[in-house]
């Protein structure tokens, strides 16, 4: 089952960026993950910031997998619980599912009608972020997921 982080822009901080890539790089090992980053749509002083979201969700629906179960990252999501998350992530391995997609947007979120669409809309917790720090939270709890699965000791209780 392939894991894609679908993202809307590049990583401009460092921390964020070798963060990211050092989890990736971790799980690796124990699963099969990508990072595929879509062009964000320059906002310009009087943007429509709608029409720059449904964009670039246009962009980022292209970009997911065939057959991919689709997770929406939005601060009005629901919450997930690493333990919680690591055993849907097995459960989709375990049932077939070819891909599982997890979406970022760009600095205004995602388009409503991408969201809605999603099979789970999945908070990080009740503050906001930027999409690059989010990012690095996501790529450790998939390393963690990963670890859970494959009975290793990262994760404690």
């Amino acid at each position: 089952m392939k894991v894609s982080i679908i993202a809307v822009g590049r990583i401009k901080a460092g921390y964020a960026r070798d963060g990211c890539a050092d989890f990736v790089r971790r799980s690796r090992r124990l699963l099969d993950v990508e990072i595929v980053e879509v062009r964000d749509v320059p906002r310009r002083k009087n943007a429509d910031i709608e029409k720059c979201k449904a964009t670039e969700a246009e962009l980022l629906r292209a970009a997911i997998p065939r057959g991919a179960r689709v997770v929406a990252l939005d601060e009005r999501g629901r919450g997930w619980g690493s333990r919680a998350f690591a055993e849907w992530l097995r459960d989709q391995r375990d049932h077939a599912v070819p891909a599982v997609a997890f979406l970022i947007g760009g600095p205004d979120g995602l388009d409503e009608a991408l969201r809605k669409s999603a099979d789970r809309v999945w908070s990080l917790g009740e503050s906001t972020m930027s999409h690059e720090l989010a990012r690095l939270v996501l790529t450790e709890q998939i390393y963690r997921a990963g670890t859970i699965i494959a009975g290793l000791p990262y994760h404690r209780d």
